[in-house]
């Protein structure tokens, strides 16, 4: 292992290590895992209402804003889902009652959501514009039940009470208290916290969008990845809920008849650079199906059927590539290539934009036709890619070869 290498793993590997397993972080990338099934069925009405067929959409001019509810149900109310589903993770990881935690982090989120004068909500609030106010008012409610109950600051009622009575009542202190503490920002001080909020997160919001900060996320999660830790999910707590506002945004123009605004929305990442697996690496398999080193083989061919769903750790940890400073190279390398190729063919209008959410097993090439709604040079780009991805590799394979084949020992007389 070179100096560099040792110096990482040394210094940087325990604190990323330590962010990772964060509660907090864990608790977020779990919620916004939880509302993928929301965003594919909202995304299954929206395939349906603008199918890539000529004069689709003008035989369902009738039917075409009933198709749209579903739509709105789910992208829509987005920020209320997570908001719900981060408040129950966190405090099933924070040892508070799951389902009272989500209720006070919704509660206090549709406090927010409220006109001026106390009398509608603002449905604007409750989709992608509140995605950043759901998780803050998620985290802080759950933490401070957390605060109260560790104080002993809570209504404990008798032994004999049932217990989903009596938790209930555990909820009532903090709720109280940040009911009162919201509602006083909101109404008596006037703050717009989903404002405040939104315009905290805007430069990494602006910035992820962009060539050089999405080339930035593309080296962290490959660079992590490489000295062991997983860095989509390292990473994800961070990006998730930026990647999920993009793609509903795309979905808002989509359904008006608008370009797709976004480029990196949520399946630019998973499905257009991590082909076959973060890395590209179901391109390093088939280059090495017939590879003359009996184990590099082996693996590849058990590998393979599990890379075909975008599943690598077989084949990463096999040959390794993980602490491999060979295959560390064209790892990195086809990240950031997949990353800028595909940015620039979207943002020049020579592929389509994310707009539907598919399961992040769904294979290369299918995967590619389906999140862009159906577009075929889509597709196309994605075998390119696979093809790109193993010129890449091809060098670096040749000399692990080379390197495998010279220190196996002779065969016996």
């Amino acid at each position: 292992m070179s100096r560099a290498a040792e110096a990482f793993q040394r210094r940087l590997l325990p604190p990323l290590t330590a962010l990772a397993d964060n509660t907090y972080l864990a608790a977020i990338r779990a919620g916004m895992v939880a509302i993928v099934p929301l965003t594919i069925i909202g995304g299954v009405f929206l395939l349906a209402a603008h199918l890539p067929i000529p004069g689709w959409e003008g035989h369902l001019t009738t039917h075409f804003p009933i198709l749209q509810v579903p739509v709105a149900a789910t992208f829509g109310l987005l920020a209320v889902f997570v908001c719900f589903a981060i408040g129950y993770e966190l405090g099933q990881r924070l040892g508070q009652d799951p389902a009272g935690s989500a209720m006070l982090a919704t509660l206090n989120f549709l406090l927010l959501q409220l006109d001026a004068k106390g009398e509608a909500l603002t449905f604007s609030g409750l989709g992608s514009a509140g995605l950043f106010t759901a998780i803050v008012i998620a985290l802080v409610s759950v933490r401070v039940k957390k605060a109260f109950t560790d104080r002993n600051l809570v209504i404990r009622l008798p032994p004999g009470v049932p217990k989903i009575v009596a938790e209930s009542f555990l909820s009532l202190a903090p709720m109280a208290c940040l009911v009162a503490m919201f509602w006083a920002l909101r109404f008596v001080l006037g703050l717009d916290l989903n404002q405040l909020i939104q315009a905290a997160f805007s430069p990494l919001v602006f910035a992820l969008n962009t060539l050089p900060g999405i080339l930035v996320y593309a080296f962290l999660v490959t660079l992590l990845w490489s000295v062991g830790i997983n860095g989509d999910n390292a990473m994800d707590a961070i990006v998730a809920p930026i990647f999920l506002q993009y793609l509903a945004d795309n979905v808002a123009a989509i359904t008006q008849g608008l370009p797709a605004p976004y480029v990196t929305a949520n399946g630019f990442f998973s499905t257009f650079v991590n082909v076959g697996g973060t890395g590209a690496t179901l391109a390093l398999a088939l280059l090495l199906l017939r590879s003359p080193d009996p184990a590099l083989r082996q693996v590849c061919r058990l590998s393979l059927p599990t890379q075909v769903f975008q599943i690598n750790e077989p084949i990463f940890f096999g040959i390794p590539i993980v602490l491999n400073p060979l295959l560390m190279i064209p790892y990195v390398l086809n990240a950031l290539l997949l990353t800028t190729g595909t940015y620039l063919l979207m943002q020049a209008g020579w592929i389509g934009r994310p707009f539907l959410n598919i399961p992040w097993t769904t294979p290369p090439i299918i995967g590619h036709y389906l999140v862009t709604g159906g577009d075929w040079r889509a597709a196309l780009w994605g075998a390119i890619s696979i093809g790109l991805a193993m010129l890449v590799y091809l060098p670096f394979a040749r000399l692990l070869e080379f390197q495998r084949l010279r220190k196996a020992p002779a065969p016996a007389p």
